[in-house]
């Protein structure tokens, strides 16, 4: 049974947060069981599809401009218990993402070729790259409309129920895989094209059910009178949230880049030591982002309502709960920290290494969750432009910076990048929390119905 969507505290944010975590952590298996399965079969297409997978990564982050702006205006209007215009939100997210994705994967089908050149990707790995591109890529309006499905249902309050799907689509890629690269039950052996086969049909089978839920549930259900005449205020409101808040996705994922490239300059020890040491991080570095989530929909449910001082009280709560339970993670975490990192290698001078960066992530982590939180908070709050402007300044002014002067120039390596990283995370929660406090977010609603929205409803009606 479907929880009732209020701002009564009948909902929580440990009860929002929770089966976005599961889901979370399911993803990022979904991304990962295509090149642990595809090593039964070509190390070459396992590095084709490494490839091809950070081109999809930039597509999903383009997604997130839709799908961001949808998460914080559905909360925020029903909040304020406007479900009509909660549903103009969604139906108008919903055909924008259709659209928008089956453009963009147009694009990547029509350039696979050429971006794949660009990228230069040898020639041995270049039929393998190309066609799993070609197909999840050309094919990756599935992502679209599960990013903003997803935001839709999350948003009611109904964080199980993707969580349950993502669940399902993971289960049918294992199985389409194993189908499609064993060859059983007399399937052909298709490769990587079994693969990009069934990871699409996993996805398009997932937002198919997201799709359904929405329409069978009569709170939920897209009306698509709403887009007669087009809702163009309502797009801008979307894109007014969605573009900065991808652009700050943006910058962090080159600021990170670049900081890769920094430790490249280090030798291999030292970038292979970062990728296991990140793997076990993993769990703390999704808690925190499902936190983030979580609260993002209590306090724009919150503040659409107008209970502004009980979302500021929210926010803070959940930051606090965050970070004791990310710092006892920490802790824990480091005293097993050489028993992680063994079931990863061997090597004693990694395992060393990444001993002494999970001692700093005690201080790395807690700053990311405390970061995390409040960003979250103040993009639910309709506070989209400081988080972004403030971002980007401590990412290349701080991680950047301090990653190249401490790891290079002052040769810590590794050791200095990571204390570079923590940093940044704090510098930035504490210029977020700082704004936070200002209240300025207080003013910047979305949910104040426009006259023009009253006309049109009026109209439609």
């Amino acid at each position: 049974m479907m929880p009732k969507t209020n701002t009564n505290n009948k909902l929580t944010v440990a009860a929002l947060t929770w089966p976005i975590f599961i889901e979370m952590l399911f993803r990022i298996m979904l991304g990962n069981i295509d090149t642990i399965m595809l090593s039964k079969y070509s190390d070459n297409a396992v590095a084709a599809v490494g490839v091809v997978n950070q081109i999809n990564n930039i597509l999903i982050m383009l997604y997130w401009v839709v799908s961001t702006g949808t998460a914080v205006l559905v909360s925020q209007h029903l909040g304020a218990k406007n479900e009509k215009k909660a549903s103009e939100v969604a139906v108008t997210a919903t055909s924008s993402a259709l659209l928008y994705g089956m453009v963009i994967g147009a694009l990547v089908f029509l350039l696979s070729n050429p971006i794949l050149r660009l990228l230069n990707v040898p020639e041995e790995l270049m039929d393998y790259a190309l066609t799993y591109l070609r197909i999840t890529g050309g094919l990756s309006v599935a992502q679209a409309m599960l990013a903003t499905l997803s935001a839709i249902i999350r948003s009611y309050g109904h964080t199980r129920i993707t969580m349950y799907i993502t669940i399902g689509m993971n289960a049918l890629n294992v199985i389409g895989n194993s189908l499609f690269i064993f060859g059983l039950f007399g399937v052909p052996k298709l490769g990587v094209t079994g693969v990009a086969i069934s990871t699409i049909a996993a996805q398009t089978l997932g937002f198919s059910v997201m799709l359904i839920v929405i329409m069978k549930n009569p709170r939920m259900k897209l009306n698509f009178k709403y887009l007669r005449p087009l809702p163009v205020q309502t797009i801008k409101d979307i894109l007014k949230i969605g573009i900065p808040s991808a652009g700050e996705g943006a910058a962090y994922h080159l600021s990170q880049l670049t900081i890769t490239r920094i430790i490249t300059e280090m030798g291999t020890v030292a970038l292979t030591t970062k990728v296991y040491t990140n793997n076990v991080m993993m769990f703390i570095m999704i808690f925190g982002i499902a936190v983030g989530q979580g609260t993002q929909i209590m306090v724009g449910h919150l503040v659409g309502a107008g209970k502004k001082e009980e979302a500021y009280r929210t926010c803070l709560k959940s930051l606090r709960v965050a970070l004791l339970i990310v710092f006892c993670m920490s802790i824990l975490i480091f005293v097993f920290s050489k028993n992680l990192l063994g079931l990863f290698t061997k090597d004693q001078s990694i395992i060393d290494l990444g001993n002494k960066l999970l001692l700093l992530s005690i201080f790395l982590e807690p700053g990311r969750v405390f970061n995390v939180v409040i960003i979250n908070s103040l993009r639910a709050a309709g506070d989209v432009k400081f988080p972004v402007v403030m971002g980007v300044f401590s990412m290349w002014g701080v991680a950047v910076l301090l990653s190249f002067v401490l790891g290079l120039k002052f040769s810590l390596g590794l050791l200095g990048v990571w204390i570079a990283l923590g940093c940044d995370e704090w510098c930035r929660g504490l210029m977020m929390l700082f704004r936070w406090k200002s209240r300025a977010w207080e003013n910047m609603s979305l949910t104040d119905t426009s006259a023009s929205y009253k006309v049109q409803t009026a109209q439609n009606d």
